[in-house]
């Protein structure tokens, strides 16, 4: 692991979820940094002191020559900082497992994809929500035409834990910083994911955006809310809201998605539950491990129905097909279908187009603006 040293939310997360199903083990890291701090915390996580590493540079030069070297790295480090690391990993010969976004700039998104391509090895980028059986579900009655013709995808994030300034907030410091987050606030943070989840159940492809973005905190250098039309390929609308300055909300991500013959809605507060209208019907409620879920929902599901899963859980199922696509790699066969549903490279390269048009069309008074990628 690069990253998730002392004080960091995102890389105990990672660590938890990696371990969930036991695929994972953490034997080597670069934590911090500061190189004492560093080596300081990977020896408090119980690794070897001869793989606590000073810095990322000399722990991907280091694993490449080890006989027990490392199987993937898993990068948890601020925005503006996983190119580097994910390119100099990728080129010593090793997996990566990215948080998202991918880079902060297309540029950089695009010099990765080709690293990954001429290296053939995995990378996984970690949407963490595609890995909820019930998104996969959602995704699956979209691609079995339960929904009929896509007309509309509807996708809001809202949180209000940036409502106010909050000074010395680790997390909310460097997200607040555009030489560490990149150029989009919440539109990175937040934004990416609603984005990702979107196209990822929809099957469609977002092709043109207009975008408002606004910073209504005073002084703050990045945006804290987003509001996106969409016009996805063969016709279908969509609008996307994030908003880290909501209040009253504390992770409300929704997901819907209309057909001509029907509609379905999902919320991460309550995840184990889809909704599913047929046109003219009754609601139906489809539960995880219930009557109704397809087989890649259950590929994603560990416990019976009524044992409740989610974020860890969901977290986790990004992890295990992450693991599958690494044995795959080293075995020399296909992977299982139903993992190669994790999110990758193009997926990061998806979410920085994204960003850009998204800060290109704000700037330019909502203008209806391409996705380059």
């Amino acid at each position: 692991m690069v990253g998730g040293g002392e004080g960091a939310f995102i890389g105990g997360v990672h660590r938890m979820a990696a371990r969930l199903d036991g695929h994972w083990d953490l034997v080597a890291g670069n934590f911090q940094s500061d190189p004492d701090k560093s080596i300081a915390f990977g020896k408090s996580m119980g690794i070897d002191a001869a793989r606590a590493y000073p810095d990322f540079r000399t722990m991907a030069a280091s694993e490449a020559k080890r006989a027990d070297r490392i199987d993937a790295v898993s990068i948890v480090t601020p925005n503006s900082t996983h190119h580097a690391i994910a390119r100099e990993f990728l080129l010593a010969g090793i997996p990566v497992i990215c948080d998202k976004p991918m880079t902060t700039t297309l540029r950089h998104a695009h010099d990765l994809a080709d690293v990954a391509r001429q290296t053939g090895l995995p990378f996984i980028l970690t949407h963490n929500y595609s890995g909820y059986p019930m998104t996969r579900q959602a995704r699956a009655m979209v691609e079995a035409g339960d929904l009929g013709a896509i007309r509309i995808v509807q996708v809001e994030y809202a949180q209000d834990w940036l409502a106010r300034d909050i000074p010395g907030n680790k997390q909310a410091d460097w997200r607040g910083d555009p030489s560490k987050a990149g150029p989009g606030g919440a539109l990175g943070d937040i934004a990416t994911h609603a984005f990702q989840l979107a196209e990822f159940v929809s099957g469609l492809t977002a092709e043109t955006l207009a975008a408002d973005l606004e910073a209504f905190v005073p002084g703050r250098k990045v945006d804290d809310n987003v509001n996106v039309m969409l016009r996805f390929g063969g016709g279908a609308k969509g609008m996307l809201w994030a908003s880290q300055v909501a209040s009253g909300s504390v992770n409300g991500l929704r997901l819907r998605v209309f057909g001509d013959n029907g509609g379905l809605e999902w919320t991460q507060e309550t995840p184990e539950t889809l909704l599913f209208t047929p046109l003219g019907e009754q609601q139906r409620i489809i539960r995880r491990g219930g009557a109704g879920a397809s087989a890649s929902a259950a590929y994603a599901t560990r416990v019976p129905g009524g044992h409740p899963e989610g974020y860890l859980e969901g977290f986790a199922q990004i992890y295990s097909d992450a693991a599958e696509l690494v044995r795959a790699h080293q075995e020399k066969r296909e992977p299982n279908a139903f993992s190669k549903l994790v999110p990758g490279i193009a997926d990061g390269v998806r979410g920085v187009a994204f960003i850009e048009a998204a800060i290109t069309s704000s700037k330019a008074n909502s203008a209806w603006t391409a996705l380059s990628a």
